[in-house]
């Protein structure tokens, strides 16, 4: 939950990113590697986990639901599982703070226990709607008493046993394949998800090494996973990758401040994650990849990246499911780059924490780049090469809306700007990457911070 006042700040100008950063734990990986270890019979370990607002909502969730879950003195995590079909009725409601993807999970995983939960939310996740989710568990047998416009906070009562589904996503959405997967797995029979646009399978992974039985095949051009209920999960010990969203904000700022040679060390490297490596190499960028290897499960890679000359391209849309969540940060090299970048199909963006297409067009605009906005997409003509004007020290400062990427992303422009950057508000970075400020101090010698 964002607490407190507004926390505004200046990201000046800064020398170059040298040296070595490991980032925090995939944030996705992390909410599921709780959640599934809260399922398993026994006790599993975690280490690497992201500490973020986010994930430690899932972590109080799953204990009102009756799992013990605690962190030991070496760092890692401990998770006593309560068994597929074991969570125990909340004693109150579920705040989920700014966390989407918790609810969104969490109710998967209500949807086939007999118990009933309130979710609850800040202003901000408060206001994203939630019907992608709540129709397919209604159609397994949930019931939903939700704000209008399907909005938190919502009352749910799950159905045990549920009904199994066969379900055709009809926008991509890793978020709501995974609910669907969640509930299957305390389902009788087998549960299917037809993904006409394949998302991040960090899920289906997991499942599989949790011991779920999962089959997963293309029908038709379409990747269709068929799960078999009800499952007993096996408990694991997890390493978590370092995330790849964290990852994109010092990528992006290496390759735009001139000078920096960086290395990004434990970055995962799922093919499902990776569309922005892809997208900037073909604008130019050099990024290298070395000592790749599997860690829990996850590809994984250390990542060299030096300052490069970007060009703008036109992005395949056909790219947005393996970055959608890099977008804001992409948008700011593309800002800086040679020549026009075009995007589109990204209607997603407009119902993520904040209307990312909106917000970031404003934002930008204000710190001097030239962005037009269309109804899927946002086309930047890029300075080719010189900084970003800024924003006036006493002027208005860009307004975040309590969206963490957006806070993130405007404090890379800052680092690469005349007269640096102004955000209205750094608090919502704590609930994805609490150690950002940080890493930036590390990455730059003196972090590019008034």
């Amino acid at each position: 939950m964002i607490a407190g006042s507004a926390s505004p700040h200046r990201f000046i100008p800064a020398g170059p990113l040298r040296g070595e950063i490991r980032v925090p734990g995939d944030k996705s990986i992390s909410h599921r590697a709780l959640i599934l270890a809260a399922l398993a019979i026994g006790e599993s370990r975690i280490s690497g986990l992201l500490e973020g607002e986010d994930v430690l909502a899932t972590a109080a969730a799953l204990r009102a639901m009756g799992s013990a879950i605690e962190k030991q003195d070496d760092g890692a995590w401990h998770v006593h599982g309560v068994g597929v079909g074991g969570l125990l009725q909340p004693a109150g409601a579920l705040d989920m703070g700014n966390s989407g993807t918790s609810t969104r999970l969490l109710m998967g995983l209500v949807a086939s226990h007999g118990i009933t939960a309130a979710f609850t939310g800040d202003a901000s996740l408060s206001r994203r709607p939630m019907q992608r989710v709540t129709e397919p568990l209604s159609a397994m047998g949930a019931d939903f008493t939700a704000s209008p416009g399907t909005t938190l906070p919502i009352i749910m009562r799950g159905l045990c046993p549920a009904v199994p589904i066969r379900y055709r996503l009809p926008v991509a959405s890793a978020q709501v394949k995974s609910a669907i997967l969640l509930a299957g797995l305390n389902t009788p029979g087998t549960t299917t998800i037809i993904e006409p646009v394949p998302t991040r399978d960090h899920t289906e992974r997991m499942l599989r090494g949790f011991g779920a039985a999962l089959d997963i095949a293309e029908e038709n051009g379409e990747r269709v996973i068929h799960l078999h209920g009800e499952c007993d999960l096996s408990p694991q010990s997890l390493e978590v990758p370092g995330d790849p969203s964290s990852a994109a904000f010092f990528i992006v700022a290496a390759l735009i401040v001139p000078g920096s040679d960086i290395t990004i060390g434990n970055v995962g490297m799922n093919e499902t994650r990776t569309g922005l490596i892809a997208v900037l190499r073909s604008m130019g960028g050099r990024i290298e990849e070395s000592g790749r290897r599997e860690v829990g499960g996850e590809p994984v890679a250390d990542l060299r990246v030096r300052h490069s000359a970007l060009k703008g391209i036109a992005i395949d849309p056909a790219l947005a499911p393996s970055m959608i969540d890099e977008f804001p940060a992409l948008f700011v090299a593309a800002s800086v780059a040679q020549g026009r970048t075009i995007t589109s199909g990204l209607e997603e963006l407009r119902v993520k924490e904040s209307d990312r297409l909106s917000v970031m067009a404003a934002a930008l605009t204000r710190a001097g780049a030239n962005v037009t906005e269309t109804q899927d997409g946002l086309v930047i003509e890029g300075t080719g090469g010189d900084p970003l004007p800024g924003t006036s020290s006493d002027g208005e400062p860009c307004v975040t809306h309590l969206d963490h990427r957006i806070a993130m992303s405007m404090a890379m422009a800052g680092l690469f700007s005349r007269n640096g950057v102004s955000i209205d508000d750094t608090r919502p970075i704590a609930t994805s990457f609490p150690t950002f400020v940080n890493l930036l101090e590390q990455a730059t010698g003196r972090g590019g911070t008034a």
